[in-house]
C-alpha cells in the first residue's frame, strides 16, 4: 500500500482538527466506510447542482459551497471511520479514489455551464483528470501517494469562498447580480490557467521522480488472450 503524503497548505488547518471531531460525530460501526463515501458523492452531485443555477438564483451559491464542504468532511471520515472500525479495505481505497476526480469534474462542468462556457468545462474536467491520473500512476511507481501544496483541499476552500461570495453578490449584498456570469467565468479562466501549469509542472517533477526512485521499468509483453 502506498505511504500518503500531504504536502497541502490547508490540511493542517482544516483536515487535521477534521480528523479530531470523528470521535464526536458518534458513528456507528456497523455503517461501511463505502457508504460515507457514497454520502461524500451525493453531496458533491447537490454542490453541482447549486454551482449550475449559482448565477441566476441566489441560494445556488450557498447550495454549492454547502455541497463542497459536506463532501470534504465525508472524504476525510471515511479512512478515519474505516482505520477507526477495523473495515480497511481495498475496494473501498479503489472506490474513493474513483469518485474524487468525478466530483472535481460535476463541480467544474456545472461552473461552465452557469457561465455558458462549457470549452472552459472541458478543459477543466481534462486538468483535473490528468492530475488524477500522474498522482495515481507515481504513486504505484514509487511507493507514495503525494498530494500538492495546492491540492484538493485548498481547490474545495476556494469554491467555497467563490459559492458564498456568488450567493452574497446574487443577493445584492456586494454588485450587482448581472455580472455573477461574467465573474465565474473569469474564475474559471484563472484556475483553468493555474491548473495547466501545475499539471506540466506535476508531470515533469513525476517523470523525474519515477526515473530516479522507481522500480526497474516493465519490459513485459503484453499477454492476448483468445
Amino acid at each position: 500500500m502506498p505511504k500518503r503524503v500531504s504536502q497541502s497548505l490547508l490540511d493542517p488547518l482544516l483536515t487535521k482538527p477534521l480528523k479530531g471531531l470523528y470521535r464526536r460525530l458518534h458513528i456507528p460501526a456497523r455503517i461501511p466506510p463505502e457508504g460515507i463515501v457514497l454520502f461524500g458523492h451525493v453531496c458533491a452531485i447537490l454542490g453541482a447542482i447549486g454551482f449550475a443555477f449559482a448565477t441566476t438564483r441566489w441560494w445556488g451559491g450557498l447550495l454549492g459551497a454547502a455541497g463542497v464542504a459536506l463532501n470534504h468532511i465525508a472524504d476525510v471520515m471515511d479512512g478515519t471511520h474505516a482505520r477507526a472500525t477495523g473495515q480497511c479495505r481495498n475496494g473501498g481505497e479503489l472506490l474513493d479514489h474513483f469518485v474524487d476526480p468525478l466530483s472535481f469534474s460535476y463541480w467544474v462542468t456545472a461552473m461552465a455551464y452557469s457561465a455558458d462556457c462549457l470549452l472552459l468545462g472541458i478543459g477543466g474536467v481534462v486538468v483535473i483528470y490528468s492530475m488524477a491520473v500522474i498522482a495515481n500512476i507515481k504513486a504505484k511507481l514509487v511507493g507514495e501517494f503525494t498530494l500538492a501544496r495546492f491540492g484538493p483541499t485548498e481547490f474545495k476552500t476556494l469554491l467555497i469562498l467563490y459559492g458564498i461570495g456568488l450567493a452574497a453578490q446574487m443577493a445584492g449584498l456586494i454588485s450587482s447580480p448581472d455580472t455573477a456570469a461574467d465573474n465565474t467565468f473569469r474564475f474559471m479562466l484563472v484556475m483553468f490557467v493555474a491548473g495547466v501549469v501545475q499539471s506540466i509542472i506535476s508531470l515533469w517533477a513525476a517523470i523525474n521522480e519515477v526515473n530516479s526512485s522507481g522500480p526497474p521499468p516493465d519490459q513485459t509483453e503484453w499477454e492476448i488472450e483468445n
